[in-house]
């Protein structure tokens, strides 16, 4: 069974940080393609960023020097760093992978940014 579980969200200042965690069982976690996606109130779900499993990374325009992911494999992690955080990335944000045909998605975690 496929599972995902993100941690890390929180109330931050404009400006501030925060590191997201998502642990993965399930899956070869070393072979897989990890992707954080974000929703914020109203929205539709976007993609973030993604990480392969040969450590390349893609991310959307608007967080692109700003948000940084990286992967552990030894502790089967993914992880989303956020630096100098905008009200307008406030979102639920989700980690998810995709194994054997099937995609896979975590719970998601809250990341509410004050102005």
């Amino acid at each position: 069974q496929v599972y995902l579980r993100e941690s890390g969200g929180g109330l931050v200042q404009a400006g501030g940080s925060l590191k997201l965690s998502c642990v993965a069982s399930g899956i070869a976690f070393k072979f897989s393609t990890m992707l954080w996606y974000r929703q914020a109130p109203g929205k539709e779900r976007e993609l973030v960023g993604n990480i392969t499993s040969t450590g390349f990374t893609n991310y959307v325009d608007s967080v692109k020097g700003r948000f940084t992911i990286s992967r552990d494999n030894a502790w089967n992690t993914v992880y989303l760093q956020m630096n100098l955080l905008k009200p307008e990335d406030t979102a639920v944000y989700y980690c998810k992978t995709r194994w054997k045909n099937g995609d896979y998605w975590g719970r998601g975690t809250q990341v509410t940014v004050s102005s």
